[in-house]
């Protein structure tokens, strides 16, 4: 067992310098490779990180922008509505007025209408009046012609 320990002792002996060596590559890696690895990853996740952050940015401004196109769009859409409400309304005054000279014409003409009708009967019963007393003289005389005789 001491020739183990012996060997085990050498054999440690002899791997200081590989130790030493590996510990020294270690350090040389890390400050010649990896730090610099690591500085310009960090400067790539920044860099990546603001063009994000910007393009957030932007996105949101596009949005508010959108949003804003949108209230324009609602409003210009509300003011033609209100437009066309406004027309119709003119036209249906506009109907509604024809309809009432309408009707006030056809008024007026049917009270001429009947007026000329009163005149017509009116003449119409003079005559007949007049009718009715020459045909009555005519009775009057056939029957008194008819009793003389």
């Amino acid at each position: 067992m001491e020739a183990t320990l012996h060997a085990l002792g050498e054999l440690l002996i002899k791997a200081i310098p590989t130790f030493l060596l590996v510990l020294l590559l270690h350090f040389y890696l890390k400050t010649v490779f990896f730090a610099p690895l690591a500085r310009v990853l960090d400067e790539r996740r920044r860099a990546t990180e603001g063009v994000r952050q910007r393009a957030e940015e932007l996105l949101a401004k596009a949005a508010a922008r959108a949003a804003e196109y949108e209230e324009a769009i609602r409003q210009a859409r509300g003011e033609i509505y209100r437009e066309q409400e406004a027309q119709r309304q003119r036209w249906q005054q506009e109907r509604a007025r024809a309809v009432a000279e309408a009707r006030a014409s056809a008024r007026a003409m049917v009270e001429k209408a009947r007026a000329e009708i009163e005149s017509e009967l009116e003449q119409a019963r003079g005559l007949l009046q007049a009718r009715s007393r020459q045909l009555a003289g005519e009775v009057v005389r056939i029957v008194a012609g008819r009793r003389a005789a």
